[in-house]
């Protein structure tokens, strides 16, 4: 009898024992979690280190790509937290769970990676619900799945899964409310006070509002309704009620940012941020400290390089603007700041990295380059960058297609000390 019918027979009879010609290979099932295993929707389970790190070769920079694999793996978007409050993780979208043939680009999973030892833990499961958004205070997430908000114990089953105890996806959820089935809840921002959700629906072609649902009570209010759809929905991290969110139209706006503050008698505030030109394309708006928004003004196209374009912050309460400068070629393009507001990270359309210093336009570094190698532009099918400073200030996650379609990656915020 060849050995392809011995392991069948022993297959087929004791899956678990692996004996092969005498040898037990059961105590390597560990092999099984593989970059290119397919469909495997198991909730809590855990995947191996795929961390590499390799120094850029134009910086010096030592890179440490978390993810590897053939699977395309992406930041949550760069409005959200990523970290969870205790630094230990970060959240990410794969799709590892998809089959093959399947289109993976409207499948997949969220998934912790250890800032210890880069294991990987997969913390959804089943249906797919929106982005989760990580606690501001608590070591939790939320997101809504079929029209429930959950929160869900990020503590409690990541300190299971380090011991091999992981339960069911109940055990670590718990129902806060229950949206009516006539709204369709799209994206989520989590009130700084954390006793709150705010999320937009779209009511027709040219009509979007926005909801809270409080956390004790499971209400749901209607804030206000506006004639275009409502997109990148996001609470002020610092300052209770206060929520920014733009005019989606996939490309150019009229006026793209728009900011709502609830009063704590209920009453509603809603007002454009940046009253923009005709000649102004806004995008990649983020939260700058508790009183200030910082974006970009694109310069990819020759009418709007006639005028200004660059970085830009602006503070909420006065409307006052603060240039930060701007490179050359199609310009900057994402942004995000340290908490102190002292430095930003931006980069470009052909995937390199900078960090800048909010108070001085000169003072310039190039981090890392090479993540976007084909793009000029950026309507490609590359990564886009989504970069994050850590609430520490000492790392940049980002996205980059430098090996595969979608890595995440992480740089030192000064990779010179």
């Amino acid at each position: 009898m060849n050995k392809l019918i011995i392991f069948s027979l022993l297959l087929f009879s004791n899956i678990h024992s692996q004996t092969i010609d005498g040898i037990n290979y059961s105590n390597r099932a560990y092999v099984y979690k593989t970059f290119d295993m397919y469909g495997e929707d198991i909730f809590g389970q855990r995947f191996l280190s795929e961390n590499y790190t390799f120094k850029d070769e134009v910086t010096g920079a030592q890179i440490n790509a978390l993810t590897t694999s053939r699977h395309r793996s992406s930041t949550m978007y760069q409005t959200h937290p990523q970290w969870t409050v205790d630094g230990k993780y970060i959240i990410f979208r794969s799709d590892r769970t998809a089959r093959r043939g399947e289109n993976r680009r409207g499948t997949g999973q969220y998934y912790a990676i250890s800032m210890e030892n880069f294991e990987i833990v997969q913390i959804t499961t089943g249906e797919r619900g929106s982005e989760p958004h990580l606690g501001w205070h608590k070591n939790v997430a939320y997101r809504f799945r079929n029209n429930q908000l959950i929160e869900i114990n990020l503590g409690k089953l990541l300190q299971d899964s380090e011991k091999d105890c992981v339960g069911k996806p109940e055990d670590y959820e718990k129902v806060l409310a229950t949206v009516p089935d006539s709204i369709r809840t799209n994206g989520i921002g989590l009130d700084a006070e954390e006793n709150r959700v705010f999320f937009s629906t779209r009511l027709g072609e040219d009509l979007s509002a926005i909801f809270s649902v409080d956390f004790e009570n499971g209400k749901v209010t209607k804030l206000l309704e506006v004639p275009f759809r409502i997109g990148h929905l996001q609470s002020n991290p610092y300052v209770s009620g206060e929520v920014m969110y733009c005019w989606e139209t996939g490309g150019d706006s009229p006026q793209r940012m728009w900011y709502l503050t609830v009063n704590k008698d209920g009453s509603v505030k809603n007002q454009p941020l940046y009253k923009e030109t005709d000649y102004d394309w806004v995008t990649h708006e983020v939260f700058m400290g508790p009183d200030h928004v910082m974006f970009h003004l694109m310069g990819h196209i020759d009418r709007l390089r006639q005028h200004r374009t660059g970085l830009i912050s602006i503070n909420i309460r006065t409307g006052e603007t603060t240039y930060h400068g701007q490179t050359g070629g199609g310009g900057y393009w994402h942004c995000n700041a340290t908490r102190d507001r002292k430095w930003i990270v931006s980069d470009t359309f052909d995937g390199k990295l900078y960090r800048l210093n909010s108070a001085d336009t000169s003072d310039v570094t190039l981090l890392t380059q090479g993540h976007r190698l084909l793009s000029k532009s950026p309507f490609t099918e590359e990564a886009h960058s989504h970069h994050s400073i850590s609430p520490d200030g000492k790392w940049v996650l980002f996205n980059s297609s430098f090996l595969t379609e979608s890595d995440i990656m992480q740089v030192r915020l000064f990779p010179e000390k």
